[in-house]
């Protein structure tokens, strides 16, 4: 048994395979990168197989695919979703074109009822794995809570205050290393043929929450503070943001305030038990 992974030296492919290494159950692994020499950096001294593969260079994947029993597509970080597109159309052809026997796709949550920007280029693409007639299945991901809750929020400690508009707005944020833990489960497993998961929390948070938890971490007092939507973009631009990234970031808190990240699922649990709880994260992220 085959598994490829793209993405293999980005946090969560690389993720995906220790786990899977772990699992010790004898698949064959393999690595697809577009930096085969930080791959071999990643996966030195393991039996990973190390294979080129570019979603920007198409010629490439149908011999970096060859053989796979389950292909793991795992979604290009690109920011210009057009283009994502079309690398997604880049690889999912291929996978035709090379047999694969099993195509799993690392999606967004409720990704066909979300008003979130990023789904249009999910549901798209999931269209386009449909279309090839081979199995699949899609890992609809949250949002990262590695997004929020990093050491950044040290600064958050320092000022007193996190500043979003958000709201009361309530997200369903897994971990990345969470994600992984359930990726490799499903790709280790059998089965899961044409099944959709939604790999979030089966508990949500808010960012008054966050600040609490902040202040209990730290021993110092944290608040969060709402801002309109305007003004969350100047904040951003102020710590460091580009404009673009600024409007996208505040963006998606608006749709936090929405309550588009506000439903919660038991999927991913179901793989891999209690998912890492918030102030853990925390405690891990402000300690390093």
């Amino acid at each position: 048994m085959s598994i490829v992974v793209t993405g293999s030296t980005g946090q969560l492919g690389s993720a995906v395979i220790k786990y899977l290494q772990e699992r010790n159950t004898g698949e064959n692994l393999i690595a697809i990168a577009r930096d085969i020499d930080k791959a071999r950096d990643i996966f030195n001294g393991s039996d990973v197989e190390i294979r080129f593969g570019d979603y920007d260079e198409p010629a490439t994947l149908p011999n970096a695919f060859e053989g796979a029993d389950k292909l793991l597509l795992i979604s290009s970080p690109s920011y210009d979703d057009p283009l994502r597109v079309v690398q997604h159309a880049n690889a999912v052809k291929a996978a035709r074109d090379a047999g694969v026997g099993h195509i799993f796709y690392t999606s967004i949550a409720f990704a066909d009822e979300s008003e979130l920007s990023l789904a249009p280029l999910h549901v798209a693409t999931e269209y386009a794995i449909r279309t090839t007639g081979i199995p699949y299945t899609f890992l609809r991901n949250s949002l990262y809570t590695d997004v929020f809750v990093n050491a950044d929020l040290a600064a958050s400690v320092d000022s007193g205050e996190i500043i979003t508009n958000t709201g009361a707005g309530k997200l369903n944020t897994v971990t990345r290393d969470d994600l992984a833990k359930g990726t490799a489960a499903v790709l280790a497993g059998d089965g899961h043929e044409n099944q959709t998961y939604n790999f979030v929390s089966s508990k949500t948070w808010t960012f008054d929450e966050l600040a609490d938890v902040l202040s209990r971490v730290s021993g110092k007092d944290v608040k969060h503070r709402t801002v309109p939507f305007a003004e969350q973009v100047e904040y951003l631009q102020r710590v460091g943001l580009p404009e673009g990234m600024a409007l996208f970031s505040a963006s998606i808190y608006e749709n936090v305030a929405n309550g588009e990240t506000s439903r919660t699922s038991d999927d991913l649990k179901q793989f891999i038990g209690e998912e890492t709880p918030l102030e853990d994260f925390v405690r891990k992220s402000l300690n390093g």
